[in-house]
């Protein structure tokens, strides 16, 4: 059983959690439609294992795995995905005086992360310049012919595929140099994507090691930053801003129009913009 709650006592919504954003339903994961149930392929003990995580009594949820899996090593890689460690209760308190936002301190805004900052960066960079289509065509490429038994290819697998796999498998455009080139300089230790993860390095510098990277523009930087735990910068693209006139009946507001609009909501600006344009994706009881 894995309990339910953050780090600062706070409530945890499960199925929030699993639909929190697009890239969570990304090979190897599969999020059920009404999130429901999380299926992902995970490295564990030396090989790979299918786990199948759903809520079970109020408060918390089961993991299913095949006998003879490493559950406690299992459990540790699921609790960081869900961000069980995360502390949200003071966003909740600001949350909690906007009338428009108070339903978050239910137990939203957690963002499902994969379990290395490398994967997440992968699928943030295939998400980029293209249909949703192509990016689900590059990442369950790159999980079904790089990966062990179907879960997502570390490093050193993704640096030693050629181009015919990029070019003519996965099809990854003009990224796929990009993704080469950071999964080798991963695999030969002259990149440490996970240090990222750090709380103890600014933002800005942050910002900045994700903006040098090949293929990491705003867009990119800012979904990264939101997986990382990051959640002052507002992810604007394509969908996010006509998505927030529609809703405002604000049809000419520029981006720093938006960005005003939530800088009460300071570190937590971009949690906040984002939690406003997707409260539609779980039905409300």
């Amino acid at each position: 059983m894995i309990e339910l709650r953050g780090a600062g006592g706070e409530p945890v919504d499960f199925v929030r959690t699993v639909l929190s954003h697009g890239v969570a339903d990304l090979p190897p994961n599969a999020v059920a439609d009404d999130g429901s149930a999380l299926e992902t392929v995970l490295l564990a003990g030396g090989r790979a294992w299918a786990v199948r995580v759903v809520p079970d009594q109020p408060g918390f949820a089961r993991m299913e795995v095949a006998d003879g899996a490493p559950v406690d090593e299992l459990t540790a890689v699921v609790r960081h995905m869900l961000r069980l460690d995360d502390d949200l209760s003071a966003f909740y308190a600001v949350a909690g005086a906007d009338a428009e936002l108070a339903w978050v301190a239910l137990g939203a805004g957690r963002m499902l992360r994969s379990p290395t900052v490398f994967e997440d960066l992968v699928k943030t960079i295939c998400t980029t310049n293209c249909t949703w289509s192509a990016t689900v065509r590059m990442v369950t490429a790159l999980a079904n012919e790089l990966g062990v038994d179907g879960a997502f290819p570390s490093p050193a697998a993704m640096a030693e595929a050629g181009d015919d796999f990029y070019a003519g498998v996965a099809k990854t455009g003009y990224r796929g140099p990009y993704l080469r080139t950071i999964a080798t300089d991963v695999a030969e230790g002259r990149l440490d994507l996970e240090a990222l993860a750090d709380p103890r390095l600014p933002d800005e510098e942050v910002a900045e090691r994700l903006l040098a990277l090949p293929g990491v523009g705003p867009y990119a930087c800012a979904h990264m930053m939101m997986l990382l735990g990051r959640y002052r910068r507002l992810i604007l693209d394509s969908w996010t801003r006509p998505t927030y006139r529609k809703l405002t009946g604000r049809p000419r507001v520029t981006d720093k129009g938006i960005e005003k609009a939530f800088r009460r909501y300071r570190e937590y600006a971009g949690l906040a913009f984002w939690l406003a344009l997707t409260r539609d994706w779980v039905p409300e009881p």
